[in-house]
């Protein structure tokens, strides 16, 4: 099927946007704070590998890491010391370097006893680097654990992290580095939808 066949752009036309796709599964595609609170304490407990499944979804949230981002992670990206951490973004996104704050740093650090001398932050018993599909499988599981409503993916962790920046009013500009948006139409997504653009519409 050629790019200018008319039966393809017709089949597109008719596809529907995500969010309208995922509606009969769930109503929204991001998590509150508490929502991710949730699915953290719950992955903790299942499982023997509870601290670090906890710990992966703590760090995809606090840095709007993509799946692949995640699991590619390597230690050489973490100064534990300096509390920083070098991202690497995928999809041609920005690179940039974020602030590790403690609840992260306890983490990791807990982390690193318990899987010692390995060249990826996050592996399997075999140290070698966990799979995307792995990642799925483990917040998927912990979504259901912690009865959150819906069906829980990992992408939904980047998109909780957009919504909660913006939320809390933070630069879009710096919202785009943030998440490594080489287009800031991505982050306008998170700032038209956030509900604090709407707190001065009633004054009871």
């Amino acid at each position: 099927m050629s790019a200018n066949d008319p039966f393809r752009e017709s089949l597109v036309a008719m596809k529907p946007p995500l969010k309208q796709r995922n509606d009969h599964r769930r109503s929204r595609e991001y998590l509150t704070p508490t929502e991710v609170d949730r699915l953290i304490i719950a992955a903790k407990r299942l499982g023997r590998h509870g601290h670090r499944d906890a710990t992966m979804i703590l760090l995809a949230y606090r840095h709007g890491l993509r799946v692949s981002e995640l699991v590619a992670l390597r230690r050489e990206q973490v100064d534990l010391r300096q509390g920083l951490l070098h991202v690497r973004r995928r999809k041609h996104g920005l690179p940039s370097t974020q602030p590790l704050r403690g609840p992260e740093i306890r983490a990791l650090r807990q982390l690193w006893r318990d899987y010692p001398a390995t060249p990826y932050v996050f592996v399997s018993e075999r140290k070698a680097p966990l799979t995307d599909s792995t990642f799925r499988k483990l917040v998927a599981r912990a979504g259901e654990a912690a009865n959150l409503g819906m069906p829980i993916h990992p992408h939904m962790l980047r998109h909780s992290t957009g919504f909660k920046l913006a939320n809390d009013g933070q630069d879009t500009r710096a919202i785009q580095h943030y998440l490594g948006h080489k287009n800031i139409q991505y982050t306008t997504h998170y700032t038209q939808l956030a509900a604090d653009r709407f707190n001065d519409f009633w004054d009871d």
